[in-house]
């Protein structure tokens, strides 16, 4: 089974330790950004090898994580997006992605593995009906 491969961006060198062995000791791959440009060049890089987003609202100068979870979906439609921020939820609704999580800062490291395998399942069940949607449209006898 291959792994699930997430992008973590947070520019707070301790808090991005924390988070990185939390996803790990759950069985994820972490990618670190600490920066909205270098995350956004992972994305343009090599987009395709993500399964979901983490990213910190405010990251210093350059791209914030709003621009990071917009260009993820602008790369990979269906990507599921975790944001975090300690000052800036109330914004979500206006600059979040749909169908994104808001984990308010300070939160407990439970919070951010549930929010990720949430959204991972959803577009997981997600994807797996539209394939077979695809499948069953496919088979059917022509008329």
């Amino acid at each position: 089974m291959s792994s699930i491969i997430l992008l973590l961006v947070e520019d707070d060198n301790n808090l991005k330790n924390l988070l990185e062995m939390a996803l790990q000791d759950e069985g994820f791959e972490v990618v670190l950004a600490n920066s909205g440009k270098k995350a956004i060049a992972k994305l343009d890089a090599d987009g395709a090898q993500f399964m979901g987003l983490i990213t910190d609202i405010r990251l210093g100068t350059g791209p914030d994580g709003w621009a990071v979870g917009h260009r993820a979906r602008e790369v990979f439609s269906g990507i599921p997006v975790v944001y975090m921020s300690g000052d800036s939820a109330h914004e979500w609704s206006a600059n979040g992605v749909p169908e994104s999580v808001m984990l308010q800062k300070p939160f407990v490291m439970g919070q951010l593995v549930t929010a990720i395998t949430t959204l991972l399942n959803q577009a997981s069940s997600a994807t797996a009906l539209v394939d077979a949607m695809r499948h069953d449209r496919n088979t059917k006898p022509k008329g």
